[in-house]
């Protein structure tokens, strides 16, 4: 009689799945080490995809079968032992152990909320208003306490302005020389560039003087006041609550306006217009050095030419801007600090949180600056 005929379902000399007669025959180990071999498990699945539904299974073939290679044997008969089936007693055991634990289905995939993104805006707004919201119940606050310290000046927190006016302004000079001599010298290159290509030098000191002392110079301070000065009042504040010192200062009866807040305000409010000064003046320094070395203007004549250049009225929209910063960067690091929760978790989110928010406000508040300048024809 001649045999039946036989199929093997891949072109490998070591095929683990195999037909013949209406059979299908597993060979090989199934185990965990067989089917670590990169590839392994995809091979074997493709092979049990590829048998027909009905077929007899003989797995007296088999050399090793652990719960890994049952895993992809049971995934291919859904999850139930086949009526045509050749097992071993072990095999039987470790598959009924596979019966008796059924997988969990994986859930569906949830519906497409279409209106996420609108609840989003939604939450954003609510969010923009209620914060804005506590800023002005924080700023009335402060023009009272203000009001309050202008009739009792002895009563005023002179101590803690003096000491913030240390923190936040004396020892921020030297990262502001850094940024501002540095803003200078790239400013300075960049422009002289330009200008040499027309043969207009000689006006760099005219566009350094302008855009330093009633733009770069306020903006970059501010920047760096927002994330040096700024998260410190935050996390102070934040600390504050976290070690329950603003509850026992509320049961005390201290005032936080008077004793947190309005130092903190004054105390930006005098420190960043002195701040703005030195960050400019640094600035059109680095500029100097550099139109002396790309363009060749003598030093004596660079400081012949600012003043006229420069006007004593950008000067005074400098101070403006500096004194305008100051306030906004410290109510906001004031404001995100009172609310923070009692948890370090809170604290990091509130601390970078100040941050933007003072960054992306004094960048607003420059460009409503400018729109009003324009507009006053100033």
């Amino acid at each position: 009689m001649q045999p039946a005929p036989s199929s093997s379902l891949t072109a490998s000399p070591k095929a683990a799945v195999s037909i013949a007669g209406g059979v299908c025959r597993l060979a090989g180990d199934w185990d965990v080490q067989s089917l670590a071999v990169r590839g392994e498990v995809a091979r074997r699945r493709a092979q049990l995809a590829a048998v027909a539904d009905g077929i007899t299974w003989d797995l007296s073939g088999v050399g090793q079968l652990d719960a890994v290679g049952a895993q992809v044997l049971w995934h291919r008969w859904g999850q139930k032992i086949p009526e045509k089936a050749t097992l071993t007693e072990g095999q039987k055991n470790l598959l009924s152990i596979l019966a008796a634990n059924p997988v969990a289905p994986e859930p569906p995939a949830p519906p497409r909320d279409w209106l996420a993104g609108f609840q989003a805006i939604g939450m954003g707004m609510f969010q923009v208003v209620n914060h804005g919201r506590d800023l002005l119940i924080l700023l009335g606050e402060l023009l009272f306490n203000f009001a309050r310290m202008i009739v009792q000046p002895l009563m005023g927190p002179w101590r803690e302005i003096s000491a913030q006016i240390f923190r936040t302004g004396t020892q921020a000079l030297g990262i502001l020389a850094l940024v501002g001599f540095l803003i200078g010298i790239v400013l300075s290159y960049l422009s002289a560039q330009q200008l040499a290509v027309f043969g207009a030098g000689q006006f760099i000191v005219k566009l350094l003087g302008v855009a330093i002392v009633r733009e770069l110079g306020p903006v970059l301070c501010a920047i760096v006041v927002a994330g040096r000065s700024g998260s410190a009042i935050t996390a102070q504040i934040g600390v504050m609550r976290v070690t329950q010192e603003l509850d026992a200062m509320e049961v005390m009866g201290i005032s936080r306006g008077q004793r947190l807040i309005l130092p903190r305000v004054i105390a930006l409010a005098i420190a960043m217009p002195l701040l703005v000064l030195w960050t400019s003046a640094l600035g059109l320094l680095g500029g100097m050095l550099a139109a002396k070395f790309e363009l060749g203007l003598a030093v004596s004549w660079f400081f012949d030419r600012l003043p006229d250049a420069i006007g004593i009225k950008n000067y005074w929209i400098g101070m403006i801007k500096g004194v305008t910063f100051g306030v906004w960067v410290a109510m906001v690091a004031c404001h995100y600090g009172l609310r923070i929760e009692p948890n370090t978790e809170s604290l990091g989110k509130g601390t970078t949180g100040s941050v933007v928010t003072s960054i992306t406000g004094v960048i607003l508040i420059d460009a409503i600056f400018a729109i009003f300048f324009n507009a006053m024809g100033i």
